[in-house]
C-alpha cells in the first residue's frame, strides 16, 4: 500500500482544534487499511512567529514541497495584529502559495439539504445549491509589482498595489475552470471588471479565445464583479462553475459561504501544476479563519476542515470512492439533527469540535460494515 505523505499545518486560533478533530478521521480511514499516512506537522502564522519570529521558515516550506500534499487550518489573531506587515501571519500563507506554485484554488459551495435552513436566504433559493468557484491564487493584486508604502511632500501618505495578468496566468486558471465545467454542468460564468480595469478586459478576451479554439461545447457567460456578487443573492443556482481573479475569488468565495449557512462548512483545495515526474503540489484548507473569539473553548465546527480532507483524498490520492464515503457521512451526521453552535437551529442542541469529528467517525463506520 502506498505511503501518502502529508505535512499538517494547524496555524492559530481554532486551527490546532479542528486539526486534531480532522486527524480524528484520517485514523479512521488508516485503521480500515484503506490508506497508509505519513503525517508530520509544521508551523506557520503567528505560530511561527512566536518560535521563529517570521510566519514562515525556508524548511517548513520545503517539507511542503517534499510532502504529497499539505493540510492547512487557519492563521492570525489580535496577537499579532501590531506586528510590522511583512512578519504578519498571513505573510506566511501567501508566501506558502507561491513557493509551492498554487495557482488553482477550488471553493466548492454546497448546500446539504440538512442545512437548508441555517442559510441566510430563503430555503428554495439554495437547497440542492452546487456552485464551484475556481480562484486564480498567486497572481493578480495580492502579489502585483509595484507595491508599498510612500511618504508624500505634504506629510500625508499614499498606499498603492497593482493588478496585473499576464495571458500565461489567465490560460492556466482557465483551463482548470473550463476542465471543471465540461465535467459538471458545462456551464462557465468568467468575474471580471473589464468595463474600467484593462486588466479584466484582457482577462476577458484570453477567456473568450480560449473558449472558442478548444472548449466550444462549454457554454462561456461573462459577468462584472458587482453584478455577480447581487447575482449571488439574488438567484444563487444559476451558476455552475464560476472563475475568476484573486481578488474577486476572495470576495466572492466568502460571500458563498453565508449561501451554505456557515463559513464551517467549506473546505477548498489549491492545487499546482503536474511536474514531469507526475506530482501535482497541493494544499486543501477550511474557508473560515482563525476565529480568535471562540479559540481554546472546544465548540468550532470542524467539518470544513474534514471536508477538506475529502478533496485531497479525491483530487490528490485519486481516491474518490474513499471521498464519497466521507462526504455521505458528513450528510448523515447532520441529517440526523447533530451540530455545532454555528448551524444549530432554533430548538436544536449544539454539540462541540470533538464531539462532531466522533459522530463522523462514528457514521463512517456504519456505512463501511
Amino acid at each position: 500500500m502506498t505511503v501518502r505523505k502529508i505535512l499538517t499545518l494547524s496555524g492559530d486560533g481554532i486551527g490546532p482544534e479542528v486539526m486534531t478533530a480532522t486527524r480524528r478521521v484520517m485514523d479512521w480511514f488508516q485503521a480500515q487499511d484503506r490508506i497508509r499516512f505519513e503525517i508530520s506537522e509544521g508551523l506557520i502564522g503567528g505560530s511561527s512567529y512566536d518560535v521563529h519570529k517570521i510566519p514562515l521558515t525556508d524548511d517548513t516550506v520545503a517539507r511542503a514541497k517534499a510532502a504529497d500534499a499539505v493540510l492547512f487550518a487557519c492563521i492570525g489573531g489580535p496577537k499579532w495584529d501590531q506586528l510590522p506587515y511583512d512578519v504578519r501571519p498571513e505573510k506566511g500563507l501567501l508566501r506558502l502559495r507561491k513557493e509551492m506554485g498554487l495557482f488553482a484554488n477550488l471553493r466548492p459551495a454546497i448546500v446539504m439539504d440538512a442545512l437548508a435552513g441555517a442559510s441566510s436566504l430563503k430555503t428554495d433559493l439554495v437547497r440542492g445549491l452546487d456552485i464551484m468557484i475556481v480562484r486564480e491564487l498567486i497572481g493578480g493584486i495580492y502579489f502585483g509589482e509595484p507595491r508599498g508604502v510612500e511618504q508624500l511632500p505634504d506629510g500625508t501618505r499614499r498606499g498603492y498595489n497593482t493588478q496585473a495578468y499576464s495571458t500565461a496566468e489567465i490560460l492556466r486558471i482557465a483551463h482548470v475552470a473550463f476542465e471543471l465545467a465540461r465535467k459538471r454542468g458545462k456551464r462557465l460564468c468568467s468575474v471580471d471588471k473589464a468595463n474600467v480595469m484593462e486588466s479584466g478586459l484582457v482577462w476577458r478576451e484570453e477567456i473568450t479565445k480560449l473558449r472558442n479554439a478548444q472548449y466550444p461545447d462549454v457554454d462561456l457567460s461573462h459577468m462584472y464583479i458587482d453584478n455577480c456578487s447581487m447575482q449571488l443573492v439574488r438567484a444563487p443556482k444559476q451558476f455552475d462553475v464560476i472563475v475568476t481573479d484573486n481578488l474577486f475569488g476572495d470576495i466572492l468565495s466568502d460571500l458563498a459561504s453565508m449561501l451554505t449557512g456557515s463559513l464551517g462548512m467549506l473546505p477548498s483545495a489549491s492545487l499546482g501544476a503536474v511536474g514531469p515526474d507526475g506530482r501535482q503540489p497541493a494544499m486543501y484548507e477550511p474557508v473560515h479563519g482563525s476565529a480568535p473569539d471562540i479559540a481554546g473553548k472546544g465548540i468550532a465546527n470542524p467539518l470544513a476542515m474534514i471536508l477538506s480532507f475529502a478533496m485531497m483524498l479525491r483530487y490528490s490520492f485519486n481516491l474518490g470512492t474513499d471521498a464519497d464515503l466521507l462526504k455521505r457521512a458528513v450528510q448523515n451526521v447532520l441529517s440526523s439533527g447533530v451540530r455545532t453552535s454555528d448551524i444549530a437551529e432554533p430548538g436544536q442542541t449544539a454539540i462541540g469540535t470533538t464531539a462532531m469529528a466522533d459522530a463522523v467517525v462514528k457514521e463512517l463506520t456504519k456505512l463501511a460494515k
